[in-house]
């Protein structure tokens, strides 16, 4: 190995890279790496990438540690929230001359101290959006790449040129998602750069992400060892998957148990509790639909909707007002409406704003007294409800003699109104956002927030 002429940084920092925050809106930056061609001290010192000032006085100049051997380590404690920021080192070998005429030192440039979110699920979530879309990428978003290695982020984030990450190389050009977009709102909100760390891979099936599971967990660990890399602490996880454990019926009727399960297995492996999980529920597929298809889809999305009532620190955003790039992927239009509810929902949950993110859900179904009609009561509704389609039925109704025709829907604040076909008999129910491609559903018309897919929920 060449020995160093001044100051040679070697690990614990690179160029783009984002600090996640702690609750007191600081960060601590631990480097090291090589020294020599003279006798002096090295010394380091972060300011800010537009002016060049130091953000607090303990982040001037200091001394690092060194050793004789040439190595050399050093800790920039309590680094404010913010950037860009830029690192600079140089070897002092003239106690008493000016800083600039030292020797030369290496630099890391574009840090940030802010949040890191981990995207994991399956394509929707690396993001499959085929089309043209302005999404720009801005500084203070950044990505820890396939690579493992920090850069500017943009389109597409699941890119896998380089990869060192064979459990999540895609077999086709993974193309748009939310998150970029996601990340942009959040860093305009919170005035703190945003960090992603890319993790998804299409197709994959919750198994392998489940280490409570009997089997292999390759994407598990794999988003283990994303999380030790970047320092052991991020701020959430996004998460979009469940297409892949629609079938068969065994996979569907667990899910819910599962993903439970597993979310409490990321908490404790990561030593991050009440770790913030922003789910979505699914969203539309054009078919084919087999024997049962649609009522395992509905299943799946009501599993989806349940989790949060469990799990605090969990949240579900609803996607059947989405349009999608083919049979199954949501369009590039769709994932920049996909990443202003999650942003909300971020800022809602883990930062206390508020905001609206909450979808309308159905929480009653009451019989009319002649049981000639059903009125359903949402929670969750800002504005009024309202649809896109007078004549669309998205809701299915079941009772003891099988499935009841819905002649009409009326719609009028955070009601709903089933007249049906005929009078009801026991133990009816109603499913609603029924199917793989359910008809358009109920908006909160003030927010454009359609509600939340549920099956089975009893009418009294």
């Amino acid at each position: 190995m060449t020995e160093p002429n001044g100051v040679v940084i070697e690990y614990g920092v690179s160029d783009w890279q984002i600090f996640q925050q702690r609750t007191d809106g600081t960060a601590d930056i631990e480097l090291g790496g090589r020294w020599g061609g003279a006798e002096g001290e090295v010394e380091i010192r972060l300011v800010r990438e537009d002016d060049s000032q130091v953000p607090a006085i303990h982040l001037d100049w200091r001394k690092a540690q060194t050793r004789p051997d040439g190595q050399w380590s050093a800790v920039l404690k309590d680094v404010p929230a913010g950037g860009l920021y830029r690192l600079e080192t140089h070897l002092r070998t003239d106690p008493g001359g000016p800083p600039e005429w030292q020797m030369h030192g290496d630099m890391r440039h574009f840090l940030g101290v802010g949040d890191l979110w981990v995207i994991a699920g399956q394509s929707n979530s690396a993001g499959y959006g085929r089309g043209a879309c302005w999404d720009p990428p801005e500084l203070g978003v950044h990505l820890l790449n396939n690579a493992m290695r920090w850069t500017l982020a943009c389109q597409p984030l699941n890119e896998s040129t380089g990869t060192v990450h064979p459990e999540n190389r895609e077999n086709a050009n993974s193309g748009h998602g939310p998150w970029l977009h996601f990340a942009r709102l959040l860093k305009r909100e919170l005035n703190v750069p945003v960090g992603l760390l890319q993790v998804s891979l299409g197709g994959s099936p919750f198994v392998s992400w489940n280490p409570t599971e009997p089997g292999d967990h390759p994407l598990y660990e794999l988003m283990m060892r994303v999380h030790k890399a970047v320092g052991g602490r991020i701020r959430g996880i996004l998460w979009y998957q469940g297409e892949s454990d629609t079938d068969p019926d065994e996979k569907t009727d667990s899910y819910e148990d599962r993903f439970v399960a597993g979310v409490s297995a990321w908490r404790r492996a990561m030593g991050q509790p009440e770790l913030p999980i922003l789910t979505v529920q699914l969203g539309h597929w054009t078919g084919p639909a087999g024997q049962g298809t649609d009522d395992r889809w509905t299943r799946l999305r009501e599993a989806q909707r349940r989790v949060p009532k469990r799990l605090p620190g969990v949240t579900v955003t609803p996607t059947l007002d989405f349009t999608l790039t083919d049979g199954i992927h949501v369009s590039p239009g769709s994932n920049m409406l996909l990443a202003q509810r999650m942003a909300n929902a971020a800022l809602a949950l883990v930062h206390g704003r508020k905001v609206h993110y909450l979808a309308p859900e159905a929480v009653e179904a009451r019989a009319a007294e002649d049981r000639c009609s059903i009125e359903l009561r949402f929670a969750n509704v800002a504005g009024k409800l309202g649809t896109i389609s007078s004549s669309a039925v998205p809701f299915r109704v079941e009772d003891q003699q099988g499935e009841v025709e819905i002649k009409g829907i009326g719609m009028w604040a955070d009601r709903v109104r089933l007249d049906l076909g005929r009078k009801l008999t026991a133990s009816a129910r109603v499913h609603g956002g029924y199917g793989i491609d359910p008809a358009p559903v109920p908006c909160d018309m003030d927010r454009v927030m359609p509600m939340l897919s549920f099956h089975n929920l009893p009418v009294t």
